[in-house]
């Protein structure tokens, strides 16, 4: 795992810690990370998190990263990302997409509120 990746992680555990979501720009700000590509690099990131999240069996953390446009959802690519793994069968927005994102959000919540 690089420093990034630790970085990111240790930022949305915060986050999980408090209930609360981030924008990638907040994550990027807090992470540090230079500004060229910033947004870019929380993304890629956050993709290489669902993949290790997913083949774990472990919440999706990175589901806690929010796009400040997405009306509190991640952006698309998460969706993309879950439907390439067969996690996610919906469009990218709308009621569908937030009950998948409350869901891995309350996984999240759930499994560090039993730890």
């Amino acid at each position: 795992m690089s420093e990034t990746s630790r970085r990111i992680a240790e930022i949305l555990n915060d986050a999980a810690r408090d209930g609360a979501t981030l924008t990638y720009r907040q994550i990027a700000d807090r992470a540090e990370i230079p500004p060229l590509r910033r947004i870019q690099t929380v993304t890629s990131t956050l993709e290489e998190m669902v993949r290790a999240d997913h083949a774990a069996g472990r919440p999706l953390l990175a589901a806690l990263a929010v796009s400040r446009a997405g009306d509190g959802l991640p952006g698309p690519g998460f969706f993309q990302l879950c439907r390439d793994l067969a996690m996610y069968f919906g469009p990218d927005n709308g009621p569908q997409a937030r009950l998948f994102h409350e869901i891995q959000c309350r996984r999240i919540f759930d499994t560090l509120a039993s730890s």
